[in-house]
């Protein structure tokens, strides 16, 4: 049982070291955690945990050699998600000037489902250093631990995703009682458009 436990800790561990970091999907997951959208959150948190999960499985399996084989489709990845978080960081920049409250209104309740798995799909799917750091990282680390062990340590990398992003997801709402006020939002939105821009221009210039 070590044998196997060992492996999965340690892919626990570094996934783990790869998505605890201030990023796009984190800052989203966040804030819409602090928002306590119960029935947006959960999908949004599957939808991140998956998604990671499958280019991970993706990676052990051989697909890294394919990205690298096809930089132009990093490419376009990097340029249309470059985009993407500029325009919503510049979404959270305004908001952090006119800052709301922590109740959504009913119309924002209704359509904030298909917005937010949109929103996650995007930040997730668009990012080509997601694809740099599960597909050929995680991938490639994976397929060093032997043909038996490599599955139990793509286990626990996986597992460290649904832990990170189920604790930060439903985790968040413990923060309401501090942004009730608007200005702890303005703080949380400035901090956001700060990220995502960063994040977005960087794409832009291929650091």
């Amino acid at each position: 049982m070590a044998t196997t436990l060992l492996p999965a800790l340690f892919g626990f561990l570094t996934g783990l070291s790869l998505i605890v970091a201030i990023g796009a999907q984190n800052a989203f997951v966040l804030r819409l955690g602090i928002e306590g959208r119960n029935r947006v959150i959960a999908p949004v948190v599957a939808i991140c945990a998956l998604s990671d999960g499958l280019l991970i499985l993706l990676g052990v399996l051989g697909i890294g050699a394919v990205v690298e084989a096809a930089p132009v489709a990093l490419v376009v990845v990097r340029i249309v998600g470059a985009g993407f978080l500029l325009v919503y960081g510049l979404f959270a920049a305004r908001r952090a000037i006119r800052p709301g409250v922590l109740v959504a209104t009913e119309s924002e309740r209704r359509t904030g489902l298909r917005v937010a798995v949109t929103t996650a799909l995007a930040l997730t799917w668009l990012n080509p250093h997601v694809y740099l750091d599960t597909v050929l990282f995680l991938g490639s680390v994976a397929n060093q631990q032997g043909a038996g062990e490599r599955w139990w340590w793509t286990g626990g990398a996986f597992l460290a995703s649904c832990v990170w992003f189920a604790s930060l997801g439903f985790g968040a709402r413990l923060l309401r009682p501090v942004f009730a006020r608007p200005s702890a939002w303005r703080v949380l939105d400035a901090l956001i458009a700060v990220v995502m821009i960063a994040l977005g221009v960087r794409l832009a210039l291929g650091l």
